[in-house]
């Protein structure tokens, strides 16, 4: 798995550079509390990378979630819509949010590495 994360704590998967994968991270879920609701955005929208594609709720707070890169929207995960805590049990898997596809790869260059972002999210 090619995951990079981004200091906004969401997580790509680009192995796939036509359908990476994008979600939120354990310490943005950790952080949230209980997730009780995603607005996933529409399949076919483009956004730039750091526009808001989606908010996440949970009984402590509402947060948005960021495009960590620039592209379209190519399918939102409606196991997520139906059973929001999967963001809490398996956010790195099963709770995915959205799928894209990228429109300048060269912007994943910018994003955390692994061992960047757990530096990072100690301070966050």
């Amino acid at each position: 798995m090619t995951v990079k994360f981004s200091k906004d704590h969401e997580w790509i998967d680009a192995a796939d550079a036509t359908a990476a994968v994008v979600g939120i991270t354990v310490h943005a879920q950790d952080a949230l509390g209980d997730v009780v609701f995603v607005d996933l955005p529409e399949v076919g929208r483009h956004f730039a990378q750091g526009e808001v594609a989606g908010v996440v709720e949970s009984v402590k707070a509402a947060a948005d979630v960021y495009m960590p890169v620039s592209g379209e929207i190519t399918a939102v995960n409606e196991s997520l819509r139906a059973d929001p805590s999967l963001a809490n049990s398996d956010p790195l898997g099963a709770g995915w949010f959205f799928k894209i596809r990228p429109s300048d790869a060269g912007q994943l260059d910018a994003l955390l590495d692994a061992a960047s972002y757990a530096d990072y999210a100690k301070t966050a």
